[in-house]
């Protein structure tokens, strides 16, 4: 090492640097360092009941994502590879995952479901899923990325976001759902729901799928791009942290009906020339996705309010209208004994046996709560939600304002102003709900009191004097009370109730485009009639419409319409504004990968933000079995890039004459099933011995001296890159010590993390997984290491004491995986056993 430093040294002095000369030394520094590194270590081990389609380690935690053949979608933690949750397949989201994608901050999970064309995001802490938007075709790939580039602009702006929280007051948590209505939204989660803000800086979730499909979402929200121009099935994807381009791995059919796998590179420019613009937009229409999500929420929890009164009402009806043998409906029922105070027989012994005088009490009281509840929902969620949807426009519309800046992303001023428009009828409907509310709750208290007293005279026990008294109003009260939430028409009325109704506050929660049934009486009404009679105001922009004939639900989803055509619009603006830079043809698919899953195949794509380069790592096995295939492209698609594609040859890899263990295996040859990028100068692969097929090795593939290669490949257009591979030139790697035989285990795949430094390895039959530490400092200590490696998950998991059964099954195995380790050596000596007879 000293010697090579002096001749370093020596001949930039002299400034008489040869090529072939830096080239054999740079070959020297990689022989020398990677003999150096330590050798990874096993730290895991585990046989799954069903295959594994997706695997994804989470960027900032040693955790990974597993997805399987029945929907289920796992977190592991690195050491023992210990489940921390699971998340089961649901008819509402789906059971056939496609894709997983990690947010760069590692609290969201996003994953794409084949059978239903949705995509989900999930919050890790507590396994819940938070937001869930469709699309009109499956996802078939996804890629998250954050950006990191640095302004003067983008500085002030993060540090003057959260001014918003100056003007606005947090928004209230929303309570636990009242029923099983809602299929997936049953926790506390207004504060998860905001949280799928994030941090500041932006970061972009990009979606690929068949005929072309690509689709970029700021914050994993709002969709800031819809891609035009790629041609195939996207295969895998790949956005540079500057925004200048996008590189897309397709599969398109050849002329001949053949898949080809091509590489396209699309030009981003736009996003990264107004950075700054795209990210305060991005982060705005962020904000108003989220809080639509929140009022959507809210709708849904006075929905399950109003049902609650329904069924609390028919439970104790039901018995009665079943069991009376007379023709008169209940509501002609309660009027005899409001008019007459006689009751049938029936009706008294519904009120006597069933009901009873506690029973009203606590009736009255529950449904008393359950009307309050829809008037706080609606005072302090939808009011509190619309004015900072109010907040966030009108910022909006100043950034629609300042053309220079905005226009060209597609800002619409009048656009914004009919969604700040549209936001502002939703209040006042939500106004208007709250007095109808109040109305019912006076007939409601009305009745419930008369009916108390009815039974207490029934009883013949003593009537406080406070409640003995009864006036025409009270009594016009309780007649409302009857008709409204009694009558059994059911031409008038399509109610959820069967033999309880309460219409007059339904009417507004139903999700319907008829008028109102009951509609409110505006007669009288003094501000209404000047506007009627003054013709400058009538048609004022200053003044929201309010829609008296139709019901809050209706006015919500006018409003959401409206919202989305003016956030639509900006991302129409920029996907058009993306071109088609780089096209490639590669290679035809093979025939023996046609069942292999898709999620697996290579080729694999990896951007290098310092380089500001995009890879794609690839094998063309049915022309060179033993070489790997590096293609590089400039982030600029401008850029011109010498050496743009490079092979190595794996066949001699673990030539060693300095290691025993690999002299024994150097007259192998290798050919490589899997290969992905480690970080920015190592690939990490998987190689499989040419003559004897079960011999796997995992290895870590220095690109130093490849990429240095100076052989310049001269790439005929008209010919895809398969039917050129012989002038491709090809350099011969060296591995040290930085490899390792994978015994009984026949490994096909590998998902690795160089910033936590940890691979998985997952064999041929998609079922046993090792795990892997690949930077350990000293064997012995690598029990001490793995716990350290995985100290940051501890926070993680005592959130999870509250999940139920997956996780009362995590706290067992963790338990189990510490008091039991005899035991599960044994089951991993009895797995390596089975899987060298062949199973995997």
């Amino acid at each position: 090492m000293t010697e090579r430093r002096k001749v370093d040294l020596l001949c930039v002095k002299e400034n008489k640097w040869e090529s072939t000369t830096a080239r054999d030394i740079g070959n020297e520094c990689e022989e020398e360092e990677a003999s150096n590194m330590p050798a990874f270590h096993q730290v895991g081990e585990k046989q799954l009941p069903n295959p594994v389609l997706c695997m994804a380690w989470s960027p900032k935690r040693d955790l990974i994502a597993l997805a399987n053949t029945t929907g289920e979608l796992l977190l592991h933690r690195l050491a023992s590879f210990q489940r921390v949750w699971s998340l089961q397949p649901s008819e509402y989201t789906g059971k056939v995952i496609t894709a997983l994608a990690w947010r760069p901050d590692g609290k969201i999970l996003a994953f794409s479901l084949g059978d239903t064309k949705q995509v989900v995001l999930c919050g890790v802490e507590k396994a819940e899923i938070l937001h869930v938007f469709s699309k009109q075709i499956p996802i078939t790939c996804m890629h998250w990325t954050e950006v990191t580039e640095e302004n003067s602009a983008l500085t002030s702006f993060y540090n003057s976001e959260d001014e918003s929280k100056l003007f606005l007051p947090k928004l209230p948590t929303l309570p636990k759902s009242y029923s099983t209505t809602s299929k997936i939204f049953s926790e506390e989660k207004s504060d998860e729901i905001m949280n799928l803000l994030g941090e500041v800086r932006l970061n972009i979730l990009v979606l690929g799928g068949d005929a072309g499909f690509v689709e970029l979402y700021a914050y994993g929200m709002y969709k800031i791009a819809t891609l035009n121009g790629v041609s195939g099935t996207c295969r895998s994807l790949s956005l540079s942290s500057d925004l200048k381009s996008l590189s897309v791995i397709t599969e398109v059919r050849s002329a001949d009906n053949n898949p080809e796998i091509c590489y396209v590179q699309l030009d981003t420019g736009l996003l990264s020339d107004c950075l700054p613009e795209v990210t305060r937009m991005a982060r705005k229409f962020t904000h108003i996705s989220t809080l639509l999500q929140y009022l959507h929420l809210s709708l849904t929890c006075m929905c399950e309010a109003w049902e609650d009164i329904l069924m609390q009402m028919d439970l104790r009806l039901t018995k009665f209208v079943q069991e009376k043998n007379t023709s008169t409906q209940v509501q002609d029922e309660f009027l005899e004994l409001l008019l007459w105070g006689q009751s049938s027989s029936e009706l008294q012994a519904l009120l006597m046996n069933q009901l009873t005088v506690k029973g009203l009490k606590k009736l009255g009281q529950s449904i008393e709560s359950s009307y309050s509840s829809i008037q706080k929902l609606v005072i302090s969620h939808l009011q509190s939600g619309s004015e900072a949807l109010l907040y966030h426009l009108s910022e909006v519309k100043g950034m629609s304002l300042w053309k220079q800046k905005f226009e060209s992303l597609g800002l619409d001023s009048a656009a914004i102003e009919g969604a700040i428009t549209a936001v502002g009828s939703f209040s006042l409907k939500a106004n208007e709900l709250l007095q109808v509310i109040d109305k019912s709750m006076k007939n409601f208290k009305a009745f419930f009191r008369w009916l108390y007293v009815a039974m207490l005279r029934m009883c013949e026990e003593h009537v406080p004097p406070e409640l003995n008294k009864m006036t025409q109003k009270d009594i016009a009260f309780v007649a409302d009370f009857l008709s409204e939430h009694f009558s059994e028409n059911e031409e008038l009325f399509d109610r959820k109730g069967k033999y309880f109704n309460v219409e007059r506050v339904g009417q507004y929660l139903k999700d319907e485009d008829e008028d109102l049934v009951s509609p409110p009486n505006t007669k009288g009404n003094q501000w209404l009639t000047f506007l009627q009679e003054s013709s400058h105001l009538k048609e004022s922009p200053l003044l929201f419409p309010s829609y008296p004939q139709k019901s809050l639900h209706f006015v919500k989803r006018m409003m959401e319409n409206v919202i989305e055509q003016c956030l639509q619009k900006p991302s129409e603006i920029i996907g058009k504004s993306v071109k088609q830079a780089v096209f490639l043809p590669l290679y035809t698919v093979p025939e023996s990968s046609e069942n292999t899953p898709r999620l697996f195949e290579l080729p694999s794509l990896w951007n290098d933000k310092k380089r500001k380069m995009h890879y794609v790592v690839f094998c063309m096995p049915e022309i060179s079995p033993c070489k790997l295939y590096i293609l590089r492209k400039g982030t600029d698609p401008n850029r011109h890039m010498p050496n743009s594609i490079m092979s190595v040859d794996l066949s001699h890899c673990l030539d060693n004459a300095e290691d025993e263990n690999a002299t024994a295996q150097s007259h192998y040859v290798y050919s490589c099933l899997d290969a992905h990028f480690y970080d920015d100068d190592m690939l990490t692969v998987v190689l499989q011995g040419a003559e004897d097929n079960s011999r796997r090795v995992l290895a870590q593939l220095p690109l130093a001296s490849t990429l240095s290669c100076e052989t310049e490949f001269s790439w005929e257009p008209k010919l895809r890159l398969d039917q050129q591979s012989s002038a491709i030139p090809c350099q011969g790697p060296v591995l040290g010590n930085q490899w390792r035989e994978l015994e009984n285990m026949k490994a096909q795949f590998v998902a690795v993390n160089g910033i936590r430094k940890v691979a998985c390895v997952l064999s041929a039959n998609l079922r046993h997984i090792r795990v892997f530490e690949m930077d350990v400092e000293d064997e012995d200590d690598e029990g001490a290491d793995s716990q350290n490696a995985s100290a940051d998950q501890e926070g993680l998991e005592t959130t999870m004491s509250s999940q139920g059964p997956a996780e009362d099954s995590v706290d067992a195995e963790c338990e189990a995986g510490e008091q039991k380790e005899d035991g599960f050596q044994k089951a991993e000596d009895q797995l390596r056993t089975e899987e060298a007879l062949g199973l995997s």
